[in-house]
């Protein structure tokens, strides 16, 4: 399992468009991907409850990624967070 922590930079935090993409993106990978902030925790890859978890500008999320190749899903959860959000 790895896990990496990120802060959002997106002035209107996961909302609408970047939550789709985000599920799009790790439902392209062949790892489970779970995006926790605080004590909540969700699959990446499910739209509504990503936009349940209220992630605003500023917040750390925590991104842990278990199975399939780690290694290649880590690289490229990195990369659209830092692209999108």
């Amino acid at each position: 399992m790895r896990t990496f922590e990120y802060t959002i930079k997106d002035k209107l935090g996961i909302h609408a468009r970047p939550a789709g993409m985000l599920a799009k993106t790790a439902k392209g990978l062949d790892s489970e991907i779970t995006v926790a902030k605080g004590e909540r925790a969700v699959g990446a890859s499910k739209l509504i409850a990503l936009m349940g978890l209220g992630v605003k500008c500023g917040d750390t999320i925590t991104i842990s990624i278990s199975g399939g190749d780690e290694e290649t899903s880590e690289k490229a959860m990195k990369d659209f967070l830092g692209a999108n959000l």
